[in-house]
């Protein structure tokens, strides 16, 4: 198909749950959670990058962590509060296919990157001594290389065929545009394209969801051997990978049950807090996991803040020189 048959195919999506819910309330609601997901996850990372004694492996992997929510929630978000203030509530076919690519990319290489952490968190707990030896600039840079590029590389291949085809329908029954709703506004029928999801979905969970359950077993068999406070220490450390973990897959399976099943028969509010969960929720939760969660980055943030919101003294000269430094 030719690029002319491909714009007159279609110009513009629109979604149908924008005329239930329009409201200038929650778009101050959205714009405030964005601002906040930007602002907690760009404070981790300053601090992580400003405090050597940071300069950890699972620190690198929490600040790729902290980019990747906000690459999904920019991707998301900005578009949302758009349409929220639009009175069509269309949005063009071109951005459609690319929010599809980002918020589709977004999910697989969040779950990457906990798979990544969840090993790092194997090689501390089960190969202490060896930890840093294991974990090598030249370790962490194919990790962190693979939780980013693998996702990108395998959707991309799936998303050729759905850019592939012409587009009739005009309807999106969520707030957002994902691969399947923009399928089924295809046409004509392309069956295949299921089938060939259903094909790829074991490469995007299964190698990542092999690496967690090894991990965490070899943890459990290390953690049996070891005296009731080891013990307790060792497992203290994974509790934010733990939470972040279980966080994401509830807000990953509310979207495929979505996506899957009919779900008119739910509150449009549900549907709305449902598809939202698995980018929204994790964006605040994880920052604060690993910001107040870990002792010190939580030691560092406090500083961070104090050094730049609360009066402070200096010695000059034998005397203390009373300043306030400027929040930035």
């Amino acid at each position: 198909m030719s690029s002319s048959d491909f714009s007159q195919s279609f110009s513009t999506l629109t979604s149908a749950l924008f005329s239930v819910i329009a409201d200038s309330k929650l778009f101050t609601v959205f714009l405030l959670l964005y601002l906040i997901i930007l602002t907690l996850n760009t404070l981790l990372i300053t601090v992580i990058h400003q405090n050597k004694e940071l300069h950890q492996p699972m620190n690198v992997f929490t600040c790729i962590l902290s980019v990747n929510e906000m690459y999904g929630t920019t991707a998301l978000l900005p578009a949302v509060m758009a349409l929220l203030m639009s009175d069509t509530h269309e949005t063009s076919v071109k951005w459609c296919l690319a929010q599809v690519y980002f918020l589709q990319t977004y999910a697989s290489a969040e779950f990457c990157i906990l798979a990544v952490m969840g090993y790092d968190r194997y090689v501390a707990i089960c190969y202490p001594l060896h930890y840093h030896s294991i974990m090598s600039y030249s370790k962490i840079s194919k990790l962190v290389a693979l939780a980013s590029l693998y996702p990108l590389i395998l959707f991309a291949c799936f998303y050729a065929l759905t850019l592939n085809l012409s587009f009739c329908g005009k309807v999106l029954q969520k707030l957002y545009c994902v691969n399947i709703e923009v399928v089924k506004n295809s046409c004509s029928s392309v069956p295949y394209i299921s089938i060939v999801g259903l094909v790829l979905i074991p490469f995007f969970v299964v190698p990542q969801l092999v690496m967690i359950v090894f991990s965490y077993m070899q943890i459990a068999r290390v953690c049996g051997k070891l005296l009731r406070e080891s013990r307790g220490s060792a497992l203290k450390t994974c509790i934010p990978h733990l939470f972040s973990l279980l966080n994401y897959t509830i807000g990953l399976l509310f979207e495929v049950i979505q996506s899957r099943f009919n779900m008119n028969h739910v509150a449009v509010d549900a549907r709305i807090f449902l598809s939202l969960y698995f980018i929204i929720i994790p964006s605040v939760a994880n920052p604060v996991l690993y910001g107040l969660g870990t002792q010190i980055v939580r030691k560092s943030d406090f500083n961070f803040i104090s050094l730049r919101c609360f009066p402070h003294t200096i010695p000059v000269l034998g005397a203390q020189v009373y300043f306030r430094p400027v929040c930035i």
